[in-house]
């Protein structure tokens, strides 16, 4: 699966803590994060990541381009609710993108959580057929 990992910078450490956590889970994905959460895990964690712009850089659409590509199975992002974002349309259009490509997002520890436990399980992998053979609206 591809993952792509996403926090604003007050939950950046949060998102460390949790990849850290279910370390043994995400080596076994592709995992894809915009710019500095990127580096960090890379640095800190050592798993491999693909990164984009930061998120203010366009980051944000960059990883919306995936998902409306379907490049993207699962989308992390631990966002700061309490802080103003600059770039808060980009944020809207990305969770937007999530649901009408119905991709998986999480966007605090607690459905992170349930959606990694599910990856583990094999919940998710109704990802992998292909949309021609699978009517999601019915």
């Amino acid at each position: 699966m591809n993952i792509a990992l996403i926090a604003h910078d007050k939950k950046k450490r949060n998102l460390l803590n949790f990849i850290t956590a279910y370390k043994n889970i995400f080596s076994k994905h592709q995992l894809f994060a915009t710019g500095t959460t990127g580096k960090l895990i890379n640095e800190e964690i050592e798993l491999e990541v693909h990164r984009f712009q930061s998120g203010p850089l366009g980051g944000d659409q960059q990883i919306g381009a995936k998902i409306s590509d379907n490049e993207i199975d699962v989308v992390i992002f631990f966002r700061d609710p309490l802080t103003a974002q600059p770039h808060e349309p980009d944020v809207s259009a990305l969770l937007r993108l999530c649901d009408v490509y119905k991709v998986p997002l999480a966007t605090n520890v607690a459905s992170a959580e349930i959606i990694v436990r599910g990856l583990e399980q094999g919940w998710l992998n109704w990802r992998s057929i292909k949309e021609s053979t699978v009517n999601y609206d019915e």
